[in-house]
Formats: structure tokens, sequence, C-alpha cells
């Protein structure tokens, strides 16, 4: 049984062969062809944050492989109050083929992987996205042809999306940067866990963002405070006023680099309209991909050796 928690949990080759799946899935969807490879199977969602594309996308993704979901907010879970987390876990995997979770404390995914009997998905914690960062690993791909010697310049906080995505890169010999106010760099335990992971490539990190996306072949940026963050609200709109990706910001990149964003944006702040709504910027894309790198995801978990022996529904064209 898999989970998958972090990115230091896959492999370079399970991340080639979750893009490949992705891609495969992808082209078959645009040909209208449906796979009924998990039939019978049963996802549960326990989102203790609001969510747009984690959730609908895990929930079509099982509708359209031929399974069902099922889906409990915060409050109807009462995760650590009206259950503790180890109970929890031990009764909705008893009932669940695969658990996907949404919570502020990664502690939590931590120990729904310990006491689970089925497997646990981070669909997002306060510290890791690993399910965003390979859907953007795929559009990278897609985008740019290669992942080889190209270079992804992370502007804003140094966040959960910003680690998965430096492990994401890291695996698949991509450059990363993250351009951020020394104060919000990455922290230290992560450090360490990158270093033993990654014992020869180095966390680049500056607070000098027209100079990192000099360097760019993909300029990324996502809000700067985060759901738990809204304290911090209006002191991190001040420390990250210059770190807005704009059109000036963009006049120092390559020209064929490409824009990317995890959604859900807030225009005006770490990027503006014209910019999210310009031919450079790939954000629309890549949400759309979260669908299709979820079904390759849930056959990687719960359908071995899928997607090449996927059964096609009936009416496939």
């Amino acid at each position: 049984m898999r989970h998958l928690i972090t990115l230091f949990d896959l492999t370079r080759d399970e991340i080639v062969a979750l893009c490949d799946a992705t891609g495969a899935i992808k082209r078959e969807h645009g040909l209208g062809r449906r796979r009924l490879s998990l039939e019978g199977k049963v996802l549960a969602l326990v989102f203790e944050k609001p969510s747009l594309r984690t959730r609908v996308s895990f929930q079509t993704a099982m509708a359209q492989l031929g399974g069902a979901s099922i889906y409990l907010s915060g409050s109807e879970a009462g995760l650590g109050t009206r259950e503790s987390v180890p109970d929890f876990a031990r009764v909705l995997s008893a009932y669940a083929d695969a658990i996907v979770l949404r919570t502020f404390a990664h502690h939590t995914v931590e120990t729904f992987r310990t006491f689970s009997s089925c497997p646990v998905i981070n669909g997002l914690s306060d510290y890791h996205h690993p399910c965003q960062a390979l859907a953007d690993l795929f559009t990278v791909r897609e985008a740019l042809g290669t992942w080889e010697g190209k270079a992804l310049v992370f502007v804003g906080d140094g966040n959960n999306v910003a680690r998965s995505l430096a492990i994401g890169c890291a695996h698949v010999g991509m450059r990363f940067i993250l351009a951020t106010p020394p104060g919000y760099r990455f922290d230290e335990p992560f450090r360490r866990a990158f270093r033993k992971a990654f014992p020869g490539i180095a966390l680049e990190e500056t607070d000098d963002p027209m100079a990192a996306v000099s360097q760019a072949d993909v300029i990324y940026t996502d809000v700067w405070a985060s759901m738990g963050q809204e304290s911090e609200r209006e002191q991190r709109a001040r420390v990250f006023q210059s770190y807005q990706v704009n059109e000036k910001l963009l006049e120092r990149a390559p020209a064929h680099a490409v824009v990317m964003h995890c959604l859900p944006a807030h225009r005006g702040e770490e990027i503006s309209s014209a910019v999210l709504d310009s031919p450079r910027c790939i954000a629309f894309q890549q949400a759309a991909n979260r669908l299709h790198l979820q079904k390759a995801l849930l056959e990687w978990l719960l359908a071995p050796g899928e997607p090449g022996h996927a059964r096609v529904s009936a009416d496939a064209t």
C-alpha cells in the first residue's frame, strides 16, 4: 500500500510514469473516452479548508473512472474534537478505498498515514501540496516539451506549494529558484530534509525577483497570505509589494518564459490581471490538468497496472 504525503515519497521514475499516464488520460478524455478502472471504489474526502480545484477534480476523477466519492467538511469530520485523529482514520479507512485530506496541520496527514488501512493522499496541508506540484510538473513538460535544462522561478512566499515544487524540480532535473524577502525563505527543517534527499542539489534563494526571472523558463506565483494566515495579510501585502508578477517583471524574463499560478489568484496583489489574462500565462491550463493528474494518481494507488489495461466504457468513441 502506497500513500502520497509529500513528493519525498516518490522517485523520479514514478513522477515520470505519473506524468506519462496523465498525458494518456488527457488524450483519451479529449476523444470522449471514459475509463472504468475504479468501478466499485470509493474515495473519501475530508476537507478542513474550502476548495474548488482539489475537491472538484478528485470527485470528477472518481466519477469519470467509474467510482464514487464521499465529502466531509471540517465541521462534519470534527478531527481531534469529536473524535481523535487516530480513531477517525481507523474508522474511515475501513469504509473507503482511499482518503484525500485537506488540512491546516501537516501532522494530521502524517497521523492519518500511520493509522489508515487504505492509501492516504495529501490534498493540501500547511507544509506540502504534492498533488498541485505533480500537475504543475506535467503542465511544464506539456508547455515546454522537457524538464531538462529548464528553470522555474517561484516569486513569493516559501510556502507549501514552493516546497513541493522545489522537491519536484529536483526529482526531474529542473532548476528551482525562490525569489522572496529574507524572512520568508524556506525553513531550516525543510532545508535539512531537502539536503538529505538531494545531497548534490542546492536550494537557490534570492531577494531579487528581477534578477531571478531573467533566468526563468517558468515564472510561478501564489497568494501572499494562505488560508490560516489571514491575520498576516496586511503585513504580507506590504512586505511582498515589490514581488508582484506584472508586466514590468515579465520584461526582464526571456520572451519564451511562461507564467503559472496555482489559483485562486488575488488579482492586483501577487499577479496583475494583465499578466494572468495574457497568452503567456498557462494558469488555467494548469488548473484543468489537475483532473487528469488526479485520475492517474488514483489509478496508480488503487488500480496497479493501470492505465495500460484500463477498461474503456462501451460508448467510447
